[in-house]
């Protein structure tokens, strides 16, 4: 089913079954794996099969379950289970850049992937490009020949830009460049990072996949040159691998995926058609509805522009923590795409530690707020918005 983007995927894909035929995938719970002799194990080190496992640091039949299943519904050959999704972003570009390589990345970025770019790779010799990623010019003057990497996200976190994901990969191949696609925005059921031939997507399963605030993963989707070669070299020699507990939890997660998203991106639209227009609300921010100033590129990229939308509420700080503090549905945490929905007010959280003028830049305002749909009725999380906006 590695072709198929379908819920039907989500449900069978990858399936690995034991001696006892188990209709549930079984947990291997499990570090290390037998031998049936010494040249068995010499073996196996010599050049481990598909269904052959060393050590869980290197891969698990519960992880290779879960790998499987995700990367093929993506699209891709193979994929690596990480620990977080910021393992899967430091993973995949540590794993693949070396001192004097170029990186050209939006500057649009959560903040650890800034730091990821500029504190580490930079620290190590990496010259790190930053360009506005809604201007086209602005990529094709800064991927140059020698360029090593392209790193985005497609839908950035918390303003929700949209980038134009096939210029860029066509630009960037151009002139050699692997393009690394971040999709935790634009959702695993509405990612079109295949679609516009990015070599590589990075995803935060701890969001939608888990989506239900229990575990964190990541996964890095690729190739099978770039996933079984340079990516898992470095996961595995570092210490980045999923434990498979919670490649098993991700695996029964998947089986509702598309449901869940799917109800929530349809509830966020919801909401900002209520937020639109209010006389507390400056602007909204969703990248498939009206308001949204990339509206027609968000929807020939895709039909849905997720689960997350930011708005600015006037009064700026102040006004947006009376607003915060006044909800009794929605909570208040830095996370995103759970089953519960959530609200966080970007420049004093997640992006606090940015300076003022890069705040500015990126338009991370006082008023900005960021919030995450989750399964609960549309109608109530609108009617707990607008009593809290009196507040404002």
């Amino acid at each position: 089913m590695s072709d198929s983007k379908t819920r039907t995927a989500l449900v069978h894909g990858g399936t690995k079954r034991s001696q006892w035929n188990e209709v549930s995938e079984a947990i291997f719970l499990t570090q290390g794996f037998v031998y049936d002799s010494a040249e068995a194990a010499e073996q196996r080190f010599l050049k481990a099969g598909d269904d052959e496992f060393i050590y869980a640091r290197y891969g698990n039949p519960t992880m290779r379950m879960f790998e499987d299943r995700l990367a093929g519904y993506l699209g891709y050959e193979d994929g690596f289970a990480c620990t977080s999704g910021m393992a899967a972003v430091s993973g995949a570009l540590m794993a693949l850049c070396k001192a004097g390589d170029r990186v050209v990345a939006s500057r649009a970025l959560f903040g650890s992937c800034l730091y990821v770019l500029e504190e580490v790779l930079g620290r190590y010799g990496v010259d790190i490009v930053l360009v506005d990623g809604r201007d086209t010019a602005a990529w094709d003057a800064a991927l140059t020949p020698g360029t090593r990497a392209v790193f985005l996200e497609s839908i950035s976190n918390p303003t929700l830009e949209v980038i134009d994901l096939g210029h860029v990969c066509r630009a960037a191949h151009r002139v050699g460049a692997l393009v690394i696609v971040d999709d935790a925005m634009a959702t695993p059921v509405f990612s079109y990072a295949r679609d516009c031939d990015a070599d590589l997507v990075v995803i935060s399963t701890t969001k939608h996949v888990d989506g239900q605030g229990r575990m964190l993963g990541g996964m890095i989707c690729g190739s099978k040159e770039l996933i079984r070669g340079p990516i898992e070299a470095y996961m595995k020699h570092t210490g980045g691998a999923m434990n498979p507990f919670a490649a098993w939890s991700h695996l029964k997660a998947l089986e509702t995926l598309e449901l869940r998203v799917r109800a929530q991106a349809a509830g966020a639209v919801q909401v900002a058609d209520a937020l639109s227009g209010h006389d507390k609300v400056s602007f909204v921010h969703y990248p498939t509805h009206r308001d949204h100033p990339q509206q027609e590129l968000a929807l020939r990229q895709a039909p849905s522009g997720g689960t997350v939308l930011a708005f600015e509420i006037k009064g700026g700080k102040a006004a947006c923590f009376r607003v915060l503090n006044a909800l009794n549905t929605i909570l208040i945490s830095n996370n995103f795409a759970d089953a519960k929905s959530i609200v966080t007010h970007p420049a004093t959280t997640t992006h606090q530690r940015l300076p003022q003028e890069q705040k500015d830049t990126l338009g991370i305002t006082p008023g900005l707020v960021r919030l995450s749909i989750g399964l609960e009725d549309p109608a109530d999380i609108i009617a707990d918005l607008m009593q809290a906006l009196e507040a404002a």
